[in-house]
């Protein structure tokens, strides 16, 4: 990473990470996400606000800025995350294409405040047949019609 991170950004993803802790939304996670200088996407951890276990600050502030652009893909833009993101959020962090990640506070410092994502790190690097959640393959032939569907849709937008 060449450029330095824009300071205002990353408080604005610590002050995101307050504010989700005093609303009892969720845990002490912000994030803001910036495509030159406009902010197009804020988040803070809605976990218990909604109900939804994938509705981290990253995860919120990735859904509101494709919102505002129109599109899956941000290109271009750069997440300020109060804290490193968790392996879900990273991946869907590569999935929307973002180039560049700040953050604050790391992984263990998370774990110290009782977000530890240890486990999911040590199950990636096992075998499917050693993790602890039970994953097995079946009916693959008709699982595989949909991607046929897909491969022969002449307007497919690949993604």
């Amino acid at each position: 990473m060449t450029a330095a991170p824009d300071l205002d950004h990353m408080r604005a993803a610590a002050r995101l990470a307050l504010r989700g802790v005093k609303s009892n939304q969720g845990g002490p996670f912000g994030a803001v996400i910036v495509r030159g200088d406009v902010v197009v996407g804020r988040g803070f951890n809605r976990v218990l606000g909604t109900h939804d276990p994938t509705a981290h600050a990253e995860i919120v502030a990735i859904r509101q800025a494709c919102r505002k652009l129109g599109t899956f893909s941000l290109a271009g833009c750069t997440l300020y995350a109060s804290s490193e993101p968790c392996p879900m959020c990273l991946a869907a962090i590569h999935w929307a294409r973002i180039e560049r990640v700040w953050f604050a506070c790391d992984r263990q410092d998370a774990a110290r405040a009782g977000f530890d994502d240890a486990f999911l790190y040590e199950e990636f690097e096992r075998a499917p047949r050693d993790r602890r959640l039970p994953v097995a393959q079946v009916f693959r032939e008709e699982g595989l019609a949909a991607f046929q569907a897909w491969l022969a849709k002449p307007d497919r937008v690949t993604y």
